[in-house]
């Protein structure tokens, strides 16, 4: 018997079996905020310890160090999406119901000024590599990328289906979804055009997009599908996720999927080179969209109290029960 391929041996089974492992995240903390149960995405921004949740017509902005809502920004209706420009300065929300881009004073939480984009703006992300705002609009089934420094639209790019969630990927990349394709783009911002865009079958309707460091892209879709797709926007693995997806989180080396029917998160992970669901993590119901922190290993989660449900009607939130809870790793 060699001696030392035997201990080389069981440290490899051990660490596969760490790395297999669920991740244990528990809810430790509930931030009530009230209000319309209607909100979307939500922007962790670690690096001024803020979240920012959109919320109706406004947007909440939340200290992480103590999680109380320290402000509002106000005005911003049918608010989607949250991009922060920290070396401008300046936040951007995407405004449904006006078609608008708000840009923000993130000193003052205050509205400086609008930009018109195309209709029903959806996701939004910021490019600090290029400076720029991609907005992604789902009724005119654009994306709008602003130069945000002047303001000014540089480019209206068509996308031939209902754009969703979005990432930034290096090298003047963006990935988006496209829902009703089951796809995944890739605008390049150095051309302002569609790089090539991918299937993501067997994935439908995806919707939730994340991106880790390694520059590979978990999109959640509404068949109970996690799709992993690499940076040239290759399929290269698939995981079984909860009910009612919305959104995915990248922290400590796993995706977290979002189920708001089921009130779950399934955390995914690679394990000897295939990706699988490794673990179910309570959440509440309804809680369909989050966010992720790196620094405090935390996950956000916005969700509402729900009236019974009537027939095949969409469960409806109860007025003043709107809060986001806080998972975090034990």
């Amino acid at each position: 018997m060699n001696y030392n391929f035997s201990i080389a041996a069981i440290m490899l089974a051990l660490s596969g079996s760490v790395m297999a492992a669920a991740p244990d995240y528990k809810i430790v903390d509930t931030i009530t905020i009230g209000g319309a149960p209607r909100w979307d995405y939500l922007y962790a921004d670690s690096q001024a310890h803020r979240l920012y949740v959109s919320h109706a017509t406004q947007t909440e902005v939340i200290d992480t160090q103590t999680n109380k809502v320290i402000g509002t920004i106000a005005d911003t209706s049918g608010v989607h999406g949250i991009a922060i420009a920290n070396d401008l300065g300046v936040g951007f929300t995407s405004d449904g119901k006006t078609n608008v881009v708000s840009v923000v004073d993130l000193a003052t939480l205050k509205v400086k000024s609008t930009v018109n984009v195309g209709t029903n703006p959806d996701a939004i992300i910021y490019s600090p590599e290029f400076q720029r705002v991609v907005t992604f609009n789902g009724r005119s089934k654009d994306a709008t990328i602003v130069d945000a420094k002047t303001l000014k639209v540089i480019a209206t790019v068509p996308v031939g289906g209902k754009p969703e969630f979005a990432a930034v990927g290096a090298d003047g990349l963006v990935y988006f979804n496209v829902e009703d394709t089951s796809e995944l783009l890739i605008l390049n911002l150095k051309t302002n055009k569609i790089a090539s865009r991918h299937s993501l079958k067997p994935c439908e309707e995806p919707t939730g997009l994340a991106i880790d460091a390694k520059q590979r892209l978990y999109s959640v879709c509404g068949n109970n599908v996690m799709a992993i797709s690499d940076a040239s926007g290759k399929l290269i693995g698939t995981a079984a996720i909860g009910n009612g997806p919305d959104g995915v989180a990248v922290i400590d080396g796993y995706a977290f999927s979002s189920n708001g029917a089921d009130g779950t998160i399934t955390a995914v992970g690679e394990v000897a080179g295939k990706f699988q669901a490794l673990g179910t993590i309570p959440s509440q119901v309804g809680a369909r969209t989050i966010a992720a922190d790196p620094t405090t290993h935390r996950l956000y989660l916005p969700t509402a109290d729900f009236k019974p449900a009537t027939g095949t009607e969409r469960r409806q939130g109860i007025d003043g029960t709107f809060r986001v809870i806080v998972l975090q790793q034990q």
